[in-house]
């Protein structure tokens, strides 16, 4: 499986609001459309704050996330590659958006996640991770899965998901590679509510977690999101 994640922004002349409605009513039931599509969901943003952690913030700054899930690369490239709905995509994204960049990730899943309807009521937080310049991507690998170990025993945590990227496209439809666009992985948190959230950071085990972090990872840019199940 793999989860090709839209990181987009809107345009600068429409409201957060009026995006968000557009993207929930118009452009996600077209998206939806695509074939072989197992899951997809929209995360819009509602926060920009790092909550918890005292790390390097990067230079991103998105309006929300999207999350299609295929069975492979090939079915992902081929749903958004040639035909009519490719190009009624793509026109629907000029439109409403002001940028967007694709990463395709490898997803391991480290605490369960719930049900869907599970997942509703919860806070959801993601985050685009930038390894230490030092680091080959063989060992931000390696070094993340150890990482994920650790998180697993935070207090708090209700479900946790790391994306690992495996592929780039800076702008729509062109590859690049990672200078081009330096995100090494997209993690995802869910805790019951901000408190949680805060504790959890502030744990004894929370601080160990982050000290490793900082001896793999140079960037941490959080973001709070609403996700939805749109497919």
């Amino acid at each position: 499986m793999n989860i090709r994640m839209g990181l987009i922004r809107k345009k600068p002349d429409w409201t957060f609001d009026t995006f968000n409605a557009y993207w929930r009513d118009h452009h996600g039931p077209l998206a939806a459309r695509a074939p072989g599509l197992r899951e997809y969901w929209q995360n819009p943003v509602t926060d920009r704050l790092q909550r918890g952690i005292d790390f390097a913030r990067g230079p991103w700054d998105f309006d929300g996330f999207s999350q299609l899930t295929f069975d492979d690369v090939q079915k992902a490239d081929r749903a958004f590659g040639d035909g009519s709905l490719a190009a009624e995509l793509s026109a629907d994204e000029q439109h409403f958006l002001g940028g967007l960049h694709i990463v395709t990730a490898e997803p391991s899943v480290v605490i369960p996640l719930p049900a869907p309807q599970e997942r509703a009521r919860l806070l959801k937080r993601m985050s685009i991770i930038t390894r230490l310049p030092s680091l080959s991507e063989e060992d931000f690998r390696r070094e993340w899965k150890v990482h994920g170990e650790l998180v697993r025993k935070m207090p708090g945590v209700s479900a946790y998901r790391q994306n690992v990227a495996v592929a780039r496209e800076r702008d729509k439809g062109r590859p690049c590679d990672y200078d081009t666009l330096p995100i090494d992985g997209i993690v995802e948190l869910w805790f019951e509510d901000a408190e949680t959230l805060q504790d959890a950071f502030a744990s004894p085990t929370g601080r160990n977690t982050m000290a490793h972090a900082k001896t793999f990872l140079g960037e941490i840019t959080a973001f709070l999101v609403n996700e939805r199940r749109v497919a």
